[in-house]
């Protein structure tokens, strides 16, 4: 017997009414804040994401699923970000218009340990704004952010943001952090060690345990942030505070990947345990233009769907169906009416189905208890003489027999 690849995750029927939920309430509220819906390609070259993420990145070393064909290297996306800046640029997208607002919902690929919450196919919904480096546009993604997370009913998450500034600031962040730590290196796990000397801001990203408490011991302000940037951030946190979005600044939350300047942020929630991030994101006002496209500000997040579901639980019989019609026919030719009325029904958007394996009327009854039908309808012999149809409503227990030219208007009333 096969079984599933190690990381991966059926979505069983019984789990689709959640995700489908998740799905169209995030699609409903990006609709609100005029974002548009973009579906790119899971496959992009290998080097769009070393190029983008940074040789060094996590990810880059260990993650990516790569696919060898010839001379060329593919990988499966492990995020969106960069395929949809490749998209932007390569569709010409700021031609169309000079603020591109865009959201997708889809699966990514990380080849990793698979623990809670952490899967080697995982799904995000995320949106990315490219054309602005506004306060005003950090502001709107994180609020958006916010409002998902209400709409689902999630409750007990904190958002926790910060700022990198632009390059050189991060270049004197790296400085002083690279002098804060020097005395106490050999107190670092081995990665954070290797590290120092190849990206100094990643031990910041560091999830040991031992190095967290080290990092958060360090005195790491906002002293490496030039003028510009302190006015951004400042901004930002006055939006922030006037739509009334409770967050809290950490000075040394960064996130793992070269491409993020100014404004990072994490949505965390301690029901989800080491692996705590319900979503992330940040601003990369300058991967657009290193990737071939004109010089603008950009920002974006995901969330992770699995973890959202974690968090929000199983819905109450999530697979009711409480509007579908079940037909049950006794006979041959009450099989040949049956299709004929499914097909009426379908027509007139009424959710319908019949036994098709020639159950008896109790066993045929027992299927569409278990289908949790509203209604059967069930036509035999003496139906189809009188040319009628019994129709049994499965809460009261109550049936009636109606003309076939009644049908639709006794389901609809």
């Amino acid at each position: 017997m096969f079984k599933k690849v190690a990381g991966t995750k059926d979505i069983l029927p019984l789990e689709i009414p959640q995700w489908q939920e998740t799905e169209n309430i995030s699609r409903s509220i990006f609709s609100v804040y005029n974002y548009r819906e973009i579906r790119p390609p899971v496959m992009e070259e290998a080097a769009l994401f070393n190029r983008s993420l940074g040789e060094s990145a996590e990810i880059v070393q260990k993650q990516m699923f790569l696919i060898k064909n010839k001379d060329e290297t593919y990988a499966l996306r492990p995020e969106a970000t960069a395929s949809i800046v490749r998209a932007y640029i390569e569709n010409s997208l700021d031609k169309a218009s000079a603020l591109q607002k865009l959201y997708y919902i889809g699966p990514m690929f990380r080849l990793e340990r698979p623990q809670k919450g952490r899967l080697r196919q995982f799904h995000h919904i995320g949106c990315e704004v490219i054309g602005s480096g506004d306060a005003g546009v950090d502001v709107e993604v994180i609020s958006l952010a916010d409002t998902i997370l209400k709409a689902c009913a999630i409750e007990g998450y904190q958002i926790k943001i910060n700022s990198l500034g632009c390059l050189d600031d991060k270049k004197g962040l790296a400085r002083i952090l690279r002098e804060s730590i020097k005395g106490q290196l050999n107190d670092f796990c081995q990665e954070c060690r290797q590290r120092f000397d190849r990206n100094v801001l990643r031990v910041l990203d560091c999830k040991n345990e031992s190095c967290r408490k080290i990092i958060a011991k360090l005195n790491i302000s906002d002293r490496h942030l030039c003028p510009d940037c302190k006015e951004h951030f400042s901004l930002v946190k006055q939006g922030l505070d006037d739509l009334k979005v409770s967050y809290e600044v950490l000075p040394y939350l960064v996130r793992g990947l070269d491409y993020y300047t100014r404004t990072v942020f994490e949505i965390t929630h301690r029901e989800l345990g080491a692996q705590d991030a319900l979503a992330a994101g940040g601003r990369y006002d300058k991967l657009v233009s290193e990737l071939g496209g004109p010089d603008v500000g950009a920002i974006g997040f995901a969330f992770g769907v699995e973890r959202l579901l974690l968090i929000s639980g199983p819905k109450n019989n999530p697979d009711k169906n409480k509007d579908l019609v079940y037909v049950i026919a006794l006979g041959q030719e009450a099989k040949r009416e049956a299709g004929k009325i499914l097909a009426q029904l379908r027509r007139e958007n009424i959710a319908s189905d019949t036994d098709y394996a020639g159950k008896s009327l109790k066993g045929a009854m027992r299927q569409a208890n278990d289908s949790q039908a509203k209604c059967v309808l069930i036509i035999g012999e003496e139906e189809l003489k009188k040319g009628t149809i019994t129709l049994k409503d499965m809460i009261s227990g109550q049936q009636k027999e109606i003309r076939q030219d009644e049908l639709i208007r006794a389901l609809k009333c």
